[in-house]
């Protein structure tokens, strides 16, 4: 069995050769908190040894956003730095790669006024349009990761002791990385490849409607472009590099029709929103809008969130992911999306990504509304996948076909 020292090091390995798949020259972005540091200078090391030109940090913590939330008042929020924005398009423009590692407590928000929250996500959404274009018409590099915390690993791991939670996070995030493998690359590029299988199955057969239905209530319909296209595992930057934008990743995804979706759809597992969770909640659609909602918990900022902007209330991903995946037979709910995102199939509210439609990510903002993508400030996953989830898929032809039964993939 490998060390904790080893696979510390694999995962920093991985990250830099599979995730950002960083290039000679190249300058390196992370974004990480400050409890992170030692992962963050193994990252470091396998970037300069693959002849990055720079390795540039933006640490974070817990402690001091959650005082600045508290104590800081509402102006602050209403103004995103614009030095901040400027140097992130820099970058981008540059051709940087951009590593963040995500890690917050799921609750560091929690009692704090939504307002400032919603306040603070719309500002700084706007402020970093322009890099987040660049992101998400894939012509950078880009990767999300995430390494335990103290905090996030005691919600977690509630019943074990700060440092017993915080082993098992770190042992249950090596697993789903693959670096507990004895060759984590390899491991890598198998994973993708079978990725690549299902996203190929879905393109040949130009799918134009799903049908869900699950025993929790969820009954929904969502259509598709005659254009749209089925992506996964990773993409090809502007300089025709290939990178893995998710690790992990488990998922298959397009971009659905903006006005093409009707019916209700509940969530399956907490999603974990600007340090707030909200659960237990149903959105229901009537030509892609969300025209009601209900939450057991964090309904409010459920609300802050589909008000961000008129796109907040469409969907702008569809994912599949089966049951059986390594990260849902963990049983584990992580309390962050990129974990609990790869353990079933979910759906996001916002932007779509134009890479999902063919020749969309040279298309101007009103060419891919005429496509019926969805454009919006937010993009945020939540998970509906269950063990009893059933879709059905219709063809360009009016053939009907399996796509999932129960929770699994059904071809």
């Amino acid at each position: 069995m490998k060390s904790f020292e080893t696979m510390l090091s694999d995962y920093a390995r991985v990250v830099v050769k599979v995730g950002l798949n960083l290039q000679h020259g190249q300058t390196l972005f992370i974004k990480a908190p400050i409890e992170g540091v030692d992962f963050v200078r193994q990252v470091a090391k396998f970037a300069y040894e693959e002849k990055a030109k720079e390795v540039y940090v933006d640490g974070n913590d817990d402690f001091l956003t959650r005082m600045k939330y508290i104590n800081s008042p509402m102006e602050v929020f209403e103004n995103f730095p614009k030095w901040k924005a400027d140097a992130m398009e820099s970058l981008a423009k540059e051709g940087a790669a951009f590593l963040s590692i995500s890690s917050s407590d799921p609750e560091l928000l929690k009692g704090v006024d939504p307002e400032k929250i919603s306040t603070g996500n719309k500002a700084a959404a706007m402020a970093m349009k322009t890099y987040m274009e660049y992101a998400m018409n894939d012509l950078i590099t880009w990767c999300v990761i995430s390494i335990p915390t103290i905090n996030w690993a005691s919600k977690v791991f509630p019943h074990n002791s700060p440092e017993e939670a915080y082993k098992k996070l770190w042992d249950s995030i090596f697993k789903t990385i693959r670096v507990d493998k004895e060759d984590p690359i390899e491991a890598w590029e198998n994973h993708i490849k079978n990725i690549n299988n299902r996203m190929e199955f879905l393109n040949k057969n130009k799918l134009r409607k799903f049908y869900y239905t699950s025993s929790n209530g969820t009954d929904l319909t969502i259509e598709f472009h005659e254009d749209h296209l089925w992506c996964g595992g990773g993409d090809y930057n502007k300089d025709n590099t290939f990178f893995v934008p998710n690790m992990p990743t488990e998922e298959v995804f397009t971009l659905p029709l903006k006005t093409g979706i009707n019916g209700i759809v509940f969530n399956t597992k907490p999603l974990n929103y600007s340090g707030n969770v909200i659960d237990g909640f149903n959105l229901t659609f009537k030509d892609g809008r969300v025209v009601d909602f209900h939450a057991r918990k964090g309904e409010e900022i459920l609300k802050k969130l589909l008000n961000t902007d008129d796109g907040a209330k469409y969907i702008g991903e569809v994912a599949l992911v089966p049951f059986s995946s390594p990260i849902s037979k963990s049983n584990i709910t992580f309390l962050n999306t990129l974990f609990d995102e790869n353990a079933s199939c979910h759906l996001a509210l916002g932007k779509a990504y134009p890479p999902c439609l063919k020749g969309g990510d040279k298309m101007s903002e009103k060419e891919l509304e005429q496509h019926g993508a969805n454009d919006s400030l937010i993009h945020e996953d939540f998970m509906i996948g269950s063990r009893d989830l059933n879709i059905m898929g219709t063809t360009s032809d009016g053939k009907s076909m399996e796509i999932f039964k129960d929770g699994e993939w059904a071809f």
